[in-house]
């Protein structure tokens, strides 16, 4: 079986399972035992519903002959453990909703995971994150550290690297991730997987714990487009309880994704590189307590991993232009000034009464009933406990045009702009200013300017990182391609024809490693 199941596809193990050569409940026994064999070293996943997944596929090995299946009957899936999965426990991370007596199992599936099961996925288990998603490493109080699938002592990124490092080990075929400042893009960079982040809108965030619900996205991470574009068909919805996603059958491309997959799509594209990540910029997050660095310019090897992707870009026929006016500092600047942190707890609160257990619908009422406080970070706080920022409700604050749309609506404008004076299909970039860092090296992780390309987030425009090559020392590097709003489709195209001229995945060696 390992010759057919390593790296394989979703289109591959459909035409497996139409030849007969395997029953569901065979491939899903053998996700289960690479599982149990390296995630006692990688800890990818925060927990694994070997019950459940063997029930699904038994259920879906017993369906009578003829029987129509969904587009990803019989498919292993990791979904991460922010997003709701009923009857078991949506932790994002966070030891506190563990709590013993107080768990945040959730009534219902999130919308996204509903969307899966309907499509036929054996889902395998929960991706392990960083509390809440607020980290771009991956390390939770709920489970633990994840190494990189290339390099365990690594970072695989924050904050799907559960989903990433899995997927990249071959512990499943397609996975979900959320982002919200790069969380899908740059564990798929680290780990040579294509990470997409749709147009926001485009799936419903509902039933997924927020970080910053107003910058919040969920989407796909695979080991190849083609994967990643069946998976983010199944993924797309209306959802009445995610207000982002109205009329979004209307606005987006049709489907199936899969028809822009071709691979001269990218010939007579043209592409800009925004001059700010090249040459740095301020940190997006501003100068808070919290802040991270000010993002720095591009390193000299990763500046030269995507230059190398920039000539593979043109020999596929696409154009490059890099020009000190394309997005430059002052376009970021802007982008900084949308303002989310005000709309936090409205965030975490209408979460919690959707998807919350019956003893807590709110954070008033998880603090209530558990004698916890609430991390002040998610509700309006810092993570020092100063800089504390009132909580609105975006719909009734008299500021919030000031705060939040009037910003977003300039800084969109000013990308439409500049693709339309520059004749641009989209922007190309490094997904990190930086390769991965030792995270068993002390101080490593501030070794190096911050990385920077949270900025989609603010707008709400789609962004694919796809595997664009190795350093030097074998780990991967990721190029990002964003794109315009609801062209999903052509999006995919063009990281399609990319990981097509160019191939450059490779699998990684692990090491064994039994779960405990």
């Amino acid at each position: 079986m390992d010759r057919d199941l390593m790296e394989v596809s979703v289109p591959k193990l459909e035409s497996l399972y139409a030849a007969h050569k395997y029953t569901v409940t065979q491939v899903t026994e053998w996700y289960l035992d690479r599982i149990s064999r390296y995630d006692g070293t990688y800890k990818a996943l925060l927990y694994v519903d070997r019950d459940g997944a063997l029930k699904r596929a038994a259920e879906e090995d017993a369906e009578p002959k003829g029987t129509k299946h969904g587009e990803l009957w019989g498919v292993p899936v990791l979904v991460k453990a922010n997003t709701s999965i009923k009857g078991l426990v949506t932790s994002a991370g966070w030891e506190g909703y563990l709590k013993p007596g107080e768990e945040l199992v959730a009534p219902r599936d999130a919308v996204v995971v509903k969307r899966l099961k309907e499509a036929g996925a054996v889902i395998l288990g929960q991706t392990n994150m960083p509390d809440f998603a607020a980290s771009d490493t991956n390390i939770s109080t709920a489970g633990g550290r994840t190494g990189d699938a290339y390099d365990v002592r690594y970072s695989p990124g924050g904050s799907s690297g559960g989903t990433a490092t899995g997927l990249a080990a071959n512990l499943a075929v397609v996975g979900t991730g959320t982002d919200t400042a790069n969380s899908i893009r740059q564990p798929a960079a680290n780990n040579s997987l294509v990470g997409f982040m749709p147009t926001r809108g485009l799936t419903s965030i509902a039933g997924i714990h927020p970080l910053d619900w107003l910058r919040d996205n969920t989407g796909p991470l695979a080991r190849d487009v083609t994967s990643a574009a069946i998976a983010l068909d199944m993924m797309e919805a209306e959802d009445p309880l995610d207000k982002w996603t109205e009329g979004a059958a209307k606005k987006a491309q049709a489907r199936p994704y899969t028809q822009y997959l071709k691979k001269d799509a990218l010939k007579g594209k043209r592409f800009g590189v925004p001059w700010f990540v090249l040459n740095g910029s301020p940190s997006v997050y501003g100068t808070g307590p919290d802040a991270p660095p000010d993002a720095g310019a591009v390193v000299p090897e990763t500046r030269a991993a995507f230059m190398k992707a920039v000539e593979q870009l043109k020999a596929a026929g696409a154009t490059v232009v890099i020009d000190k006016e394309i997005l430059p500092e002052s376009f970021f600047a802007l982008v900084r000034t949308v303002n989310t942190r005000p709309y936090r707890r409205e965030g975490v609160d209408n979460f919690l009464r959707d998807f919350g257990p019956p003893q807590y619908h709110s954070v008033a009422d998880y603090e209530k009933a558990t004698g916890d406080k609430f991390p002040a970070y998610m509700v309006g706080g810092s993570r020092t406990g100063d800089d504390v920022m009132p909580q609105k409700k975006l719909e009734s604050d008299p500021e919030a045009d000031a705060n939040y749309w009037e910003p977003k609506r300039k800084a969109l404008a000013i990308y439409e702009e500049t693709r339309k004076k520059w004749r641009l299909d989209g922007f190309v970039y490094p997904a990190l200013q930086i390769p991965t860092y030792d995270e068993t090296v002390p101080g490593a992780s501030k070794a190096g300017p911050y990385s920077e390309t949270g900025w989609v987030n603010r707008l709400g425009v789609p962004a694919v990182s796809v595997p664009g090559g190795f350093y030097a020392d074998g780990l991967p590097f990721g190029l990002e391609i964003s794109g315009v709003q609801w062209r999903d489709g052509d999006l995919l195209g063009y990281a399609y024809a990319y990981e097509q001229a160019t191939h450059s995945r490779k699998v990684p060696k692990l090491v064994e490693g039994s779960r405990k």
